[in-house]
């Protein structure tokens, strides 16, 4: 694909929907935001459809328009919104019509197939996980441009929905913006660590960043805790995350287990830049493959080292900016190992960072801009 700059791409103004269930955190709602800005910047329209959240406010902010539509629900009554939703990508002469949800997608995608041909925008979907595979998720492989946000989700693509053309699947990394996570970051003076500071200097800060569920790993954690004492090494670990509604009385023992342990647990936060900054090592122990991974990619733009199981979009960041830091799935003794060595000789992450924000966003656009120009 041709390689075009900004003022290249902002030479055909677009009007681009992007749709998704709501505008709470995460990293779906992040990277829509992001989009959405880039599009306003380069001088295009930007429309968003979600039920509302907390960042709607930074939305409109930056120029793009917010339609408040309940098409977050998985109940009958949601997909009532079809024929609304027809008529306005025609009032609205829509170009592009983005995806990136299974609720709003199978909305999104009725809506559009019963277009006239030369009327209707182009289609596009963003595969953000591994979905249970099936035909309610076989709607977010069904866009005439497909953005997968890993190699590894690529490969599920194409694994999995054998009708999927090749080419139409995009590789389109996520991003992290470096005037935020880049060497040389410093919390504000007045930044306090939520753990022990009083300990001995040789005391290593180990962070895992995640919500308390089991398929997080704490378990792993705990019991690496456990063998870097035996082998005489003050460490100090740190959780990030918060309980998930539904899983209290799992994050209960986790905290029960650890109760005699060196590890502080600091619930939700919102500085866990600051906090990954002043650790000695991130862990990602996922038990299932993360998409992406982008806590290990913003841990190693801060120039913080990050040892993770090797599989999913964790492995593919580790193989490509950090290979000393990858362990087998599950492997006890090569974690315990690994992290040793990692505390005691430190290797110092490569300051070459290919996963960049402006990369992912110039990617998006260029797709976008490639679908219009190209006959349906």
């Amino acid at each position: 694909m041709r390689t075009m700059d900004r003022d290249t791409l902002a030479k055909r103004h677009l009007t681009v929907l992007q749709m998704l269930p709501a505008l709470e955190a995460g990293g779906v709602e992040q990277g829509t935001v992001e989009v959405s800005q880039a599009l306003v910047d380069a001088g295009h329209r930007s429309l968003v459809m979600s039920a509302g959240g907390q960042m709607v406010d930074k939305l409109v902010a930056h120029g793009a328009q917010h339609l408040p539509w309940r098409i977050d629900k998985k109940r009958p009554w949601t997909l009532g919104l079809v024929g609304p939703l027809r008529r306005l990508l025609a009032a609205e002469r829509v170009d592009i019509l983005h995806l990136r949800s299974r609720m709003p997608a199978w909305v999104g995608w009725h809506a559009w197939r019963k277009m006239p041909l030369t009327t209707r925008p182009r289609l596009v979907t963003t595969v953000h996980g591994f979905y249970s595979v099936g035909r309610y998720s076989s709607v977010m492989t069904r866009g005439e441009g497909v953005i997968a946000v890993s190699n590894s989700i690529r490969d599920y693509i194409t694994q999995n929905y054998a009708g999927v053309r090749p080419e139409s699947i995009t590789v389109i990394p996520r991003g992290v913006d470096e005037s935020l996570y880049h060497r040389g970051f410093a919390p504000h003076p007045s930044w306090r660590a939520p753990w022990p500071t009083d300990e001995t200097p040789t005391t290593k800060v180990i962070t895992i960043v995640g919500r308390l569920t089991r398929l997080k790993g704490h378990e792993d954690f705990i019991r690496l805790i456990e063998a870097l004492q035996q082998k005489g090494i003050s460490v100090r670990g740190v959780v990030v995350g918060g309980e998930h509604p539904s899983r209290k009385k799992y994050a209960q023992a986790i905290r029960s287990r650890a109760a005699s342990l060196p590890i502080t647990f600091t619930g939700h936060r919102t500085d866990s830049r600051e906090i990954m900054s002043k650790s000695d090592l991130v862990l990602s122990l996922s038990t299932q493959p993360e998409s992406f991974g982008r806590t290990v990619l913003e841990a190693l733009a801060l120039g913080t080292p990050v040892v993770g199981y090797d599989h999913g979009g964790v492995g593919e960041i580790l193989s490509t900016l950090f290979p000393c830091g990858a362990v087998p799935l599950g492997n006890q003794h090569a974690l315990v190992k690994t992290v040793a060595d990692a505390l005691t000789n430190p290797a110092d992450p490569p300051k070459d960072n290919p996963y960049q924000l402006k990369n992912m966003l110039d990617s998006t656009l260029r797709l976008y801009q490639q679908l219009v120009t190209t006959p349906p």
